[in-house]
């Protein structure tokens, strides 16, 4: 039997007309502990069912070392009908009551050791297509407030500018890692626009395309990512991490696959790989 725990709504920031932000925090005993890459399931009893509880699993945005909340980015589905949760939670004001279950998942758990038991040094990129981008939040932080010395990219794709939920966040976490050097935090954050030739987009001047054209060579042969890390990237310097739609996973995989990368769900027969990923739909 399912038992559902409650929690009370502390924050929201619409960020636009379907994308926002919310803090909840347990009503009863303290924010639970989880490992960043986890989800977490909410819950909302519908009227127009009846009362049914309608649940859904979210991936979480902030990181375990903060105890104080636990935070969403959330996308309003309104095709090709309106979600039975998202619209609820998007009518949701703070000091609301939400239903939770407890953080779970391990398909994006940051992979601490290689198979043969040494520690996993290679450089972490992660690849987030909207609001998969979430889990990449709570890795950036983490990794951050445990002094963790491995080199960081996080790489996110979005349609229009003001969904680029974390920009001023994991730009001011570039900026620290530009300050203090990288032997002390080695962190990078990039953004893709897919619409540039929307008005709304006009002040775009980053990469442009889906998210996966960071791994796409230019005629010198160097992806913009190998060019941001000073380096061809391979199998033995790097790890992906990859959320978002399966088609966002399908062309990250599309230029990994000829280099010899593998995904953990076709692991090799001595346990390694390069790619961990979660699909959304």
């Amino acid at each position: 039997m399912v038992v559902d725990n409650k929690a009370t709504i502390t924050y929201v920031q619409l960020l636009k007309e379907d994308l926002v932000i919310i803090r909840m925090v347990p009503k009863d005993g303290p924010v639970p502990e989880y490992l960043a890459g986890q989800f977490i399931t909410l819950g909302l009893p519908n009227p127009v069912e009846g009362g049914k509880i309608v649940r859904r699993a979210y991936s979480i945005a902030s990181h375990p070392e903060n105890r104080k909340f636990i935070e969403l980015v959330i996308r309003w589905v309104r095709k090709p009908l309106p979600g039975r949760l998202s619209t609820q939670l998007f009518n949701a004001k703070e000091k609301d009551e939400i239903l939770w279950l407890k953080p779970t998942g391990r398909a994006l758990l940051i992979n601490e050791t290689l198979p043969n038991g040494e520690k996993d040094t290679r450089r972490i990129v992660c690849i987030g297509g909207g609001t998969g981008l979430a889990p990449f939040v709570s890795f950036a932080q983490h990794l951050h407030d445990t002094g963790d010395k491995r080199e960081i990219v996080v790489l996110h794709g979005a349609s229009y500018v003001d969904e680029l939920s974390y920009k001023e966040l994991l730009t001011d976490l570039e900026n620290e890692s530009i300050a203090k050097g990288k032997e002390k935090w080695n962190f990078k954050y990039r953004a893709a626009i897919s619409r540039p030739q929307e008005w709304f987009n006009r002040s775009w001047s980053g990469q442009v395309g889906r998210v996966e054209t960071f791994l796409r060579p230019r005629d010198n042969g160097m992806s913009p990512l190998e060019e941001l890390v000073g380096e061809t990237i391979t199998k033995e310097n790097t790890i992906f991490y990859v959320c978002g739609w399966q088609g966002t996973i399908d062309g990250v995989m599309d230029f990994l696959k000829p280099k010899g990368f593998v995904t953990e769900h076709d692991k090799r027969s001595d346990e390694s790989f390069e790619v961990k990923y979660e699909s959304y739909g």
